[in-house]
């Protein structure tokens, strides 16, 4: 092991334990020590550094949060949700249904489970506390809903994933190989299944009564797009027109030769210029801290590249993964990795460190490293042991009453299904033996 192997490497564990210890209470913080640390130990030279920070992947996730930061504008969900009240005719089964699936379009319109979760869930208190029906029977499958489908299908926030994923493999020295359709391919059969189970099975297992006192907890995104008043008609059609066309675009970019993230700032750039977003809000709805962990992962990513270091771990997981030759088995370990991470991290974070470790073992196979990354996403996204899992835990345990043991006993089958879903689904689809 050479002394820029070790370096390099003795970076990457000093970054996690950071994400872990997490002490100046902000990531993107320890995204920038990260990467200065990096550049001073010569893992990285500034050239790319300064790539990261502009590359195309950035620029189209900036784009991104501002179109559907216009779309959040809209009354478009709203709208929706009372239909879904009007037609229920007080059957807790057709509200259910109706929510989940506003879950499923909003936690993949906006780039968070956190702000689709905190947007739904009072509108959905008030709907079954009017049937005289407590929310602890239906804020868990809400909540799991919003974490486990976020970003699921190309369609917003989504459709820019197998740009992000390609940007990783790239970073590690390998072919981009993930088509625009893969992520969604290869989390179809688990989104399909969560809504069967949120819809059908998690109401009649969550508790009938509050464990502990149900209490609201606010949240800024979430209560301004709540409070938004509704915006004149030609802003409202412009919004949902921009935001469903951008979708579109960006699922046929290759076919019409327009890049990606030329429609995503095409698209934050109408949302201003028709008045749906100010500029201030449209700069506001570029969260800085996303933006951090992205270009510190990159860079993180090319440094392991670089220095070889990336090489050695993937090496090293390779064997491991490789030694049965079972598909099954290597997607497991890329699915539990994140999933145990998560429990006590934010979920994008344990997801930024494991990345680079699976694109770097599957390079080390000479396999494609699609299925692996998309593997490590569903099982970052499948994280709703703890309240330290995601934010979007703690405001689900409040807006239901639940305590800890509540919480793991409702966890354990979807937990379940969730992991056998995903690892027997991505042999299939992606096979690497």
């Amino acid at each position: 092991m050479t002394p820029e192997i070790t370096i390099c490497l003795l970076i990457c564990l000093f970054t996690f334990a950071l994400y872990l210890w997490n002490p100046y209470k902000s990531l993107g913080t320890t995204a920038v020590i990260s990467i200065l640390a990096l550049y001073a130990t010569k893992c990285v030279d500034k050239g790319i550094i300064t790539s990261c920070f502009g590359s195309t992947t950035a620029l189209l996730t900036c784009g991104m949060f501002v179109i559907a930061a216009g779309f959040s504008h809209t009354q478009f969900v709203k709208n929706i949700a009372k239909l879904v009240k009007h037609i229920s005719h007080g059957s807790l089964t057709k509200v259910i249904i109706g929510y989940i699936a506003l879950a499923i379009l909003l936690c993949n319109v906006v780039p968070s489970n956190l702000v689709p979760f905190s947007i739904l869930y009072p509108l959905l208190d008030a709907t079954v506390r009017e049937m005289d029906i407590s929310p602890s029977k239906v804020m868990f499958p809400l909540g799991i809903t919003c974490i486990v489908c976020c970003g699921a299908l190309p369609i917003g926030s989504g459709a820019m994933t197998y740009e992000t994923l390609n940007a990783i493999i790239a970073s590690n020295g390998g072919i981009a190989s993930v088509n625009p359709l893969d992520p969604a391919l290869g989390r179809l059969p688990l989104l399909i299944l969560m809504f069967v189970y949120c819809s059908f099975v998690a109401p009649k297992l969550a508790p009938s009564k509050p464990a502990v006192e149900i209490s609201g907890m606010k949240n800024a995104a979430a209560s301004a797009a709540v409070n938004q008043a509704q915006l004149p008609k030609f802003q409202e059609i412009s919004g949902i027109i921009i935001f469903f066309a951008a979708t579109i675009l960006l699922v046929l970019s290759s076919k019409i030769g327009i890049e990606n993230w030329q429609i995503a700032l095409g698209g934050a750039v109408l949302m201003v210029i028709t008045n749906v977003l100010t500029p201030a809000e449209a700069s506001k709805a570029i969260p800085i801290r996303a933006y951090l962990l992205l270009v510190g992962g990159l860079v993180m990513a090319n440094g392991l590249n670089k220095t070889g270091a990336g090489a050695l771990v993937g090496e090293l997981v390779a064997n491991l993964a490789g030694a049965g030759r079972s598909n099954i088995v290597f997607y497991l370990i890329f699915f539990c990795g994140p999933f145990i991470l998560t429990q006590f991290i934010l979920n994008q974070t344990a997801m930024n460190i494991f990345y680079p470790i699976a694109a770097q073992t599957c390079i080390a196979l000479g396999v494609n490293p699609a299925g692996a990354l998309i593997c490590v996403m569903a099982g970052g996204f499948s994280a709703f042991f703890t309240p330290m899992a995601t934010g979007t835990v703690p405001y689900m345990m409040a807006a239901g009453g639940y305590d800890i043991r509540q919480l793991m006993k409702q966890s354990v089958l979807p937990f379940l299904l969730c992991i056998v879903v995903t690892v027997l689904w991505m042999s299939l689809v992606f096979p690497v033996f």
